[in-house]
């Protein structure tokens, strides 16, 4: 039985050396277990807090969103352009066709169209004007053309009466076209077409 006490008095005494060997080590600065120890104290306190991680995932949001809007504004000031420019262009490819066709139709219109039934009375100006107007497509402000009819004619015929057959008759058409987006451009762009074309009878 005193053998038991020894060898249990032996063992604890050895873990209590051996505890306070440990113990010493850690707190000796030059030791290995002490300079991994600082070395662990100081990854963690190098690690961000979820506060800081937080606060820059805002800031991240935030970039996004101002990063979002600069580049919405340009797509649509992009894509506004490109409808202003479509509508300018169709309004100038009426202003074309309808250059043409008034000229066309005061070609055919003499005077000498009453002779063979063909018109009640030769062209004049108010006449193609309201031509023009009548054929005005949806999208274009009839208020805002200008249609100017002319007789150039130089020869003897033309110097007597210019609605003579042979003699040349021309149709200018002007549209004060407004662009919808106002940086594109604030005042009326006009645009103009004009057609020449003989009179036939």
């Amino acid at each position: 039985m005193s053998q038991q006490r020894e060898s249990a008095i032996v063992s604890g005494a050895r873990s209590a050396m051996v505890c306070f060997a440990q113990i010493a080590t850690l707190r000796t600065p030059g030791s290995l277990f002490h300079r991994l120890a600082r070395l662990k104290r100081d990854a963690d306190f190098a690690k961000p807090s979820p506060a800081l991680g937080l606060r820059k995932l805002k800031g991240e949001d935030g970039n996004n969103l101002i990063e979002y809007a600069i580049v919405f504004m340009f797509f649509m000031s992009m894509l506004l352009g490109i409808v202003d420019f479509s509508r300018a262009l169709y309004s100038y490819h009426f202003l074309s066709n309808a250059a043409r066709e008034a000229t066309r139709w005061a070609a055919v219109r003499g005077n000498t169209c009453t002779d063979d039934g063909s018109c009640t009375a030769e062209a004049l100006q108010s006449d193609i004007q309201t031509y023009v107007t009548n054929i005005t497509p949806p999208g274009v402000d009839s208020t805002k053309l200008t249609t100017t009819a002319s007789w150039p004619g130089t020869s003897p015929i033309c110097e007597e009466d210019a609605h003579s057959p042979g003699c040349p008759v021309d149709v200018q058409v002007s549209y004060n076209f407004t662009f919808v987006v106002p940086f594109i451009r604030t005042t009326p762009l006009t645009l103009s077409s004009s057609s020449e074309m003989i009179i036939v009878h």
